[in-house]
């Protein structure tokens, strides 16, 4: 069974073409940059035979890289269309419905029911996905929702304190989102623990990131809520913040409040906090090495964030035998994860200098008397979807 993984973007396009036998093997990979601009990027691998193409193209849509895509997977991949049982989807978000579904028109349509809490992630998502539709007409269309990990949190986790008759008219609550990166980051330091009965606190730490309070393979409570626009601050999304502040910008500060949910959702978080400098943590990190106090103050903030968060779950599990740092920035940021886990020797946590300096994926980077396990792994959200999306097809 061939089954091929897509993860949409606004302005990117990114695929795996997984044989799903007994090794889980990648049979192709790619993607397409800067979609809709007047220049994109597409790339590609065969595994297969080890041939690998970058050039500059012209994707107007995501239905001209998905055209791009397909034609690399035809030309020494797969032989025919009929070779891919299905495309599966990492996708977010949807009024009502979670779990692992096939995206029928009902549930693109829950999909954009969510787009105000969304707004980055599902109108591209349902875009892309109707136009695989248009050029895969005969092909099972899967989506595993990023809400799903979440789904057995408690009530006192995920109800938010406001009139309950319009929590449940409107279905406002936390949902959590990096189902996919946090159930591989549990279920990978479960096996490598050799243990199920384990406290975790898992960090998917990237452009956008979330933490999760893993109790026993459950999500008992998360950093993001109904949106992905709260918890630890990210690359230009706001984090957590005083709600009040937007009513202070609009009312006493001149500010529109469109103007003010664009600065949220675009220029905040680290970007707003360095200056503007950059979105990307590697930029920031070289400019407050280099003595910039506001790009210091910017991956403080954001450590400290990670640290408040990794002390909440800790008390709300009653103890934590491993933390977990995955994602971009978790898995190449030695001085994040070393000022997030600073003077946390009171939960048993000890970090090795030298081990985290030099970490790589899989990595221990625990101090040899440290109560507190400490890992750095590689997350693998496609193969999560992969086996989710098999599942699904073999129930039928």
């Amino acid at each position: 069974m061939n089954i091929l993984i897509c993860n949409v973007g606004s302005t990117s396009l990114k695929y795996q073409l997984f044989k799903m036998d007994e090794f889980e093997t990648v049979l192709a990979s790619g993607g397409a940059e800067r979609v809709g601009a007047s220049k994109s990027v597409f790339y590609h691998k065969n595994n297969k035979t080890g041939e690998s193409v970058r050039f500059d193209d012209s994707f107007p849509t995501h239905g001209e890289a998905i055209s791009a895509m397909l034609n690399h997977l035809l030309n020494g991949c797969i032989s025919s269309m009929e070779e891919i049982s299905c495309v599966g989807f990492k996708v977010v978000h949807a009024k009502g419905v979670t779990g692992v579904q096939y995206l029928t028109e009902d549930v693109l349509q829950a999909m954009a029911d969510f787009n105000s809490v969304a707004p980055a992630h599902n109108p591209p998502y349902i875009a892309a996905i109707r136009q695989f539709a248009e050029l895969m007409p005969n092909t099972p269309l899967i989506g595993s929702f990023e809400t799903a990990f979440h789904a057995q949190m408690p009530p006192e986790a995920y109800l938010y304190p406001i009139p309950l008759e319009l929590s449940k008219q409107h279905a406002i609550r936390r949902y959590g989102f990096h189902g996919a990166s946090l159930e591989y980051l549990s279920t990978w330091t479960a096996q490598k623990m050799g243990r199920q009965d384990l406290k975790l606190v898992c960090c998917h730490l990237g452009g956008s990131g979330s933490l999760c309070a893993v109790k026993n393979g459950i999500s008992i409570d998360t950093t993001m809520g109904m949106g992905l626009q709260c918890g630890v601050l990210q690359n230009n999304r706001i984090g957590d913040m005083d709600p009040y502040i937007i009513f202070h910008l609009v009312e006493e500060c001149g500010m529109e409040l469109q103007e003010v949910k664009t600065m949220l959702q675009t220029k905040s978080g680290l970007y707003g906090m360095s200056g503007f400098v950059s979105n990307d943590l590697r930029d920031i990190q070289k400019a407050a090495d280099a003595g910039n106090t506001d790009c210091q103050n910017a991956v403080k903030a954001y450590s400290y964030g990670i640290k408040k968060y990794i002390g909440a779950y800790t008390a709300a599990m009653g103890g934590v035998d491993a933390i977990v740092f995955g994602g971009g920035i978790g898995r190449n940021s030695a001085p994040v994860r070393a000022q997030s886990l600073e003077g946390l020797e009171c939960l048993g946590v000890k970090l090795d200098t030298n081990k985290n300096r030099n970490a790589k994926g899989g990595d221990d980077i625990s101090a040899g008397d440290s109560r507190v396990r400490i890992f750095v792994v590689d997350t693998n959200e496609e193969i999560i979807v992969a086996r989710k999306a098999k599942a699904l097809l073999e129930q039928q």
